[in-house]
C-alpha cells in the first residue's frame, strides 16, 4: 500500500486518477480549493472504492500562503509519502492575477507545486521508492522573467504554456539535486475530455482515461522506476524531448534565483 498525494484531485484526471488508486486499497489524500468539494469527492471515493483511508487537503492554490500553511499541515499529519502528483492546473479564469499581482496560471502550474514540493521534502524522503509526477503540457514556452513576477500581463494561452515550461525546468533541477526520488514531467495529452480543456477549448481529442493512464503508469509502474529527470510525451506515447529550454542550465539558473526572491 502506498500514500499518495494527488492535487487538483477534485475533478478531472486528477479525481479519476485518484479514485483508481483508491480501488486498489492506498492511501490517498486530495486536494481541492473548496470544502464543501473536497468533502464530497472523498465520500465519493470511499464509497465507490470500499476505502476509508481516503483523507482531504484544502487550499486555494492561487494564494501561495495558502500553499505554505498546507505543507505545514502535511508535514504535521502525514508521516510519509511514496507518490505526490503535481496535478493542479488552470487555464481560463474570470481573473488574471492573483491578490499578490502574480499571473494566476504562473502562481497555481509552477509556483504552488513548486513551494509544496521543496515544503514537504522531509515528508516525501521518508517515503518508500518515492516519486513525483509534475503536470506538463504539450504547450510549453520560454518564461519572460515579467510573467513570472506579475510585472506584464500576456493572454492566458501564452502565460499557460510559460507556466508549463517553468515547471517542466524546475523538475529536471529537482531531479538532479533529488537523486533519491524519481521524478518526471509529463504532458497527459492533448485536450483530454476534462473541464479545463472544455473551457478552454470546447471540444476534445481524447477521453480523459488516456490521461488517467498515464499518471497511474508513471506513478506506480516499475518500468518507469529509473526515468528520472525525463518528460513523457503522452501525445506520442513515449519519453521525449521537452522544450530547449529545460536543457539549459543557465535558463534554469536564472528561473530558480527569481523563484526564490517570489516564494
Amino acid at each position: 500500500m502506498k500514500t499518495i498525494l494527488i492535487t487538483g484531485s477534485t475533478d478531472g484526471i486528477g479525481k479519476l486518477t485518484a479514485l483508481k488508486l483508491a480501488i486498489e486499497g492506498h492511501k490517498v489524500y486530495i486536494h481541492g480549493r473548496s470544502k464543501a468539494k473536497v468533502d464530497s469527492v472523498i465520500t465519493e471515493i470511499k464509497n465507490a472504492s470500499n476505502n476509508e483511508n481516503i483523507k482531504g487537503f484544502i487550499a486555494d492554490f492561487s494564494d501561495l500562503n495558502a500553499v505554505k500553511q498546507m505543507a505545514a499541515r502535511i508535514k504535521n499529519e502525514v508521516s510519509s509519502l511514496d507518490i505526490l502528483i503535481n496535478n493542479a492546473g488552470i487555464f481560463k479564469t474570470s481573473s488574471e492575477k492573483t491578490k499578490d499581482g502574480l499571473d494566476i496560471r504562473m502562481a497555481v502550474n509552477y509556483l504552488a507545486p513548486y513551494i509544496l514540493t521543496e515544503s514537504i521534502l522531509p515528508v516525501l524522503e521518508k517515503g518508500t521508492n518515492t516519486r513525483i509526477v509534475n503536470l506538463s503540457s504539450a504547450a510549453q514556452s520560454t518564461v519572460k522573467k515579467g510573467i513570472l513576477t506579475g510585472v506584464v500581463t500576456i493572454n492566458a494561452s501564452d502565460a499557460y504554456a510559460q507556466s508549463k515550461l517553468a515547471l517542466t525546468m524546475w523538475s529536471f533541477y529537482f531531479a538532479k539535486q533529488h537523486p533519491n526520488i524519481t521524478t518526471i514531467a509529463v504532458n497527459p495529452g492533448s485536450l483530454l475530455n476534462t473541464k479545463m480543456a472544455k473551457e478552454a477549448y470546447g471540444q476534445h481529442w481524447s477521453p480523459a482515461e488516456k490521461g488517467v493512464d498515464i499518471l497511474y503508469d508513471l506513478a506506480m509502474s516499475e518500468a518507469n522506476k529509473n526515468e528520472s529527470g525525463k518528460y513523457f510525451d503522452n501525445d506520442k506515447g513515449s519519453f521525449s524531448n521537452a522544450h530547449p529550454d529545460a536543457y539549459d542550465e543557465a535558463k534554469i539558473k536564472t528561473l530558480l534565483e527569481v523563484t526564490s526572491t517570489l516564494v
